[in-house]
């Protein structure tokens, strides 16, 4: 079996993992990456409408991925938040934070394509679209896989292969169901909303342009995302043992049941596009790190998708990292899998990870309540953000993903 030596193997090959790997190219770190996914079709054909917020859309611009999407992300320049039976709006502007938009939609699957082929043009990545499994750690104090899968390297040819990879630092981006996060022995602690997510597109009749709506409900979100060409992204949450029914309905009928639960804001659903279900539950690690490993994205956390923050804080911990791993090196050291490098990702991601799980499963438990009480609080907190500039300007910078010690490449030009 043929050993081959990298400072940083990545694996996971979706949007969080293909952006660490763009974002570690500059850096001058021989870098691996490891993609379950076979060719490009899984990824770019995701269904989901993704809201990226303005820290996002700021990396994703200077890591030149923007430039690749085939639709520019639509701008978000309001904000529509309501509870259905509660009192009270939360409506905001982005230009009354003095911002032209707080975030962009893109569908997932062109901004999945998009990374991929940004990660394709990386000259030094050495890319396997295959598995790798953990197999311990080398005399040398790295990190050993088993790598199995097709190379896509400059200097070899692409035919099936085993290979042994053995990394100062090993990456998990492997997703919700992380195998390396299992073999590492990490827990998690999980929760299971009773929900699911289902998925579509819309044309409304008179949403305003530039407007996102979102409308909590007792079975979750209710949600529209503008998009290019007039349409929108459609969220509603459904009670899970309903979400069969809902899938089953004809256009028509479930054009009706979406209306009842956006109600007519953006005036009457005109047109329904095609539909797919995800079962909401919340996963969260018990730690992010191991020896020489560190978990990100979905493999860290996985979060209610109330307020679109998950793919939006995995890559946060994506550039976090690389922040660190270029502090180091700037400073001499050369070990990126180092106990103390990996003790200060864990400072570094702590408020910002703590305040964006609190919000979502805290909004999403909340807003789902029908307690008299909760109604009362969630109407008065919609007025108390409305009257006081002070707590809607931290709303929205929690939102735009400006919390806590905010990566390099998502803040904003000074």
């Amino acid at each position: 079996m043929e050993n081959r030596d990298f400072d940083v193997v990545v694996v996971g090959g979706g949007l969080v993992g293909c952006s660490l790997a763009c974002a570690l190219a500059p850096l001058g770190l021989a870098v691996g990456l490891v993609d379950a996914g076979i060719g490009p079709t899984p990824l770019a054909a995701d269904p989901r409408k993704l809201a990226l917020a303005a820290a996002s859309l700021n990396a994703l611009g200077r890591l030149g991925v923007l430039a690749r999407l085939a639709t520019p992300p639509t701008p978000i320049e309001r904000l529509h938040v309501s509870r259905e039976g509660d009192f009270g709006v939360l409506a905001v502007a982005a230009r009354d934070v003095g911002r032209d938009a707080f975030g962009g939609v893109v569908l997932a699957g062109d901004l999945g394509a998009a990374l991929q082929q940004a990660v394709a043009a990386l000259p030094d990545l050495v890319s396997v679209r295959g598995t790798a499994t953990a197999a311990g750690m080398a005399d040398d104090d790295r990190r050993v896989l088993d790598v199995l899968g097709c190379i896509d390297d400059p200097g070899t040819s692409a035919a099936a292969s085993v290979q042994r990879w053995r990394a100062r630092l090993v990456v998990a981006a492997d997703g919700t169901h992380s195998p390396l996060r299992a073999a590492a022995g990490i827990g998690v602690d999980t929760h299971d909303y009773g929900q699911t997510l289902i998925v579509t597109s819309v044309r409304m009749a008179s949403a305003v342009p530039g407007m996102a709506y979102e409308r909590l409900t007792s079975t979750g979100p209710c949600a529209l995302l503008p998009m290019a060409g007039g349409r929108h992204g459609a969220l509603m949450g459904v009670a899970t043992d309903e979400a069969d029914a809902v899938m089953a309905l004809d256009d028509r009928a479930f054009a009706e049941a979406f209306q009842r639960r956006a109600g007519w804001r953006a005036g009457a659903v005109r047109e329904v596009g095609s539909r797919s279900a995800w079962p909401l539950r919340r996963l969260v690690a018990t730690s992010q790190v191991a020896e020489r490993l560190v978990l990100v994205g979905n493999a860290a956390q996985t979060i209610h998708p109330i307020g679109a923050q998950g793919f939006n804080l995995g890559l946060r911990d994506a550039l976090s990292l690389v922040d660190l791993l270029a502090e180091t090196r700037s400073g001499g050291a050369s070990d990126p899998g180092a106990a103390g490098l990996l003790s200060s990702y864990v400072e570094r991601r702590c408020i910002d990870r703590a305040e964006t799980l609190a919000f979502s499963d805290g909004l999403a438990r909340v807003t789902a309540s029908e307690s008299p009480w909760h109604r009362l609080g969630r109407s008065l907190g919609f007025a108390a953000m409305n009257l006081d500039a002070g707590l809607r300007a931290g709303f929205v910078a929690g939102a735009m993903g400006f919390r806590g010690r905010v990566p390099t490449l998502a803040r904003d030009v000074a």
